[in-house]
């Protein structure tokens, strides 16, 4: 696994980092429940202006996709909802979906004060 960091890491108020933190947990989760053996993950956040950008990335096996709905194949749990749900709690948004190529993305997006509160 690898984690890289772009921009100029600044202060997250706690409730995001919380989420922050959650995103990147389900995320691994889910690579190691679904995605192989011998998978590799990277995680990058990015401090981009006015957000930040957490995205988990893994060259496994992908997801089951069936009438265009991405679903983990032992179907337990909700995992993706949950994070999507926290996420957007504070006016971010989350993306997941099967990469060009192989594997899996978790993108969320979450705005940031550029002072903090």
């Amino acid at each position: 696994m690898s984690l890289t960091v772009r921009g100029q890491p600044r202060p997250v108020p706690e409730g995001e980092a919380l989420a922050v933190y959650r995103v990147v947990q389900e995320s691994l989760t889910n690579i190691r429940k679904h995605a192989g053996p011998a998978v590799t993950a990277a995680v990058s956040l990015e401090f981009a202006g006015e957000e930040l950008v957490i995205r988990v990335t893994d060259d496994g096996r992908g997801a089951v996709i069936s009438d265009r709905v991405v679903s983990v194949p032992d179907g337990w749990g909700h995992g993706l909802t949950g994070m999507r749900e926290r996420v957007e709690l504070y006016g971010g948004s989350v993306r997941t979906g099967p990469r060009a190529g192989g594997g899996f993305e978790v993108a969320a997006r979450l705005p940031l004060a550029l002072e903090p509160a």
